[in-house]
């Protein structure tokens, strides 16, 4: 398989990631969030739904890991880089197993204790998720700034994790760590996917 069309894959499947994550997310885990029985109860279907867009982004998370193996064969790193997007994507799959349990519970607290069980694992994969795309920024033939971004987006998925962990005021200061590490992970992330599906692998 050629560079042009491997390139091509990898954009398009961190497309379908990036808009099934938005769903599964802001859709399906915030509506549990803030209306746990109602949602269980009444909503159930959009939590199903959600459970297997979860599902589809891991499925996509192991097809841009093979892609980008693929495409950056010849770098010393790669192989290195695509165990840590493995074990992301396996982490990810045992957290998604929390969401289902979710379904059977009957009260409030029970509900959230299975949504914050799954938000937890979710945040470890993250940290090696995070090493994953540090050492991609060094892999990657892309222009410099998709580079950077994809740099501070992984050391910042890391810290993020770091601190939810070991700080005790986390929740103070997790609107910070939001934006420290959405802004850099959504530009270094769709910029790549995007130069990948526009100009990757092309000899001219």
């Amino acid at each position: 398989m050629n560079n042009r069309t491997l390139s091509k894959i990898t954009g398009i499947s961190y497309l379908i990631i990036f808009f099934a994550a938005i769903f599964a997310n802001f859709f399906a885990l915030e509506s549990i969030i803030k209306a746990p029985i109602e949602t269980v109860e009444n909503s159930d279907l959009i939590i199903r739904i959600g459970i297997i867009v979860f599902l589809i982004t891991v499925v996509f998370d192991v097809v841009v890991a093979w892609a980008l193996k693929e495409l950056y064969r010849n770098h010393s790193l790669t192989i290195l880089s695509t165990y840590f997007r493995m074990m992301h994507a396996v982490i990810m799959g045992v957290a998604i197993f929390a969401l289902p349990l979710a379904l059977k519970e009957t009260t409030q607290d029970d509900i959230l204790v299975q949504v914050d069980t799954f938000n937890y694992i979710w945040l470890i994969g993250l940290f090696f998720f995070g090493i994953h795309l540090t050492l991609l920024s060094k892999i990657a033939a892309v222009p410099k700034f998709i580079k950077v971004f994809l740099a501070i987006a992984g050391v910042m998925y890391v810290v993020d994790t770091v601190a939810h962990f070991s700080l005790s005021n986390y929740s103070d200061l997790s609107s910070v760590f939001l934006i420290l590490v959405a802004i850099p992970s959504a530009f270094g992330e769709m910029s790549f996917a995007l130069w990948l599906l526009i100009k990757g692998g092309k000899t001219k």
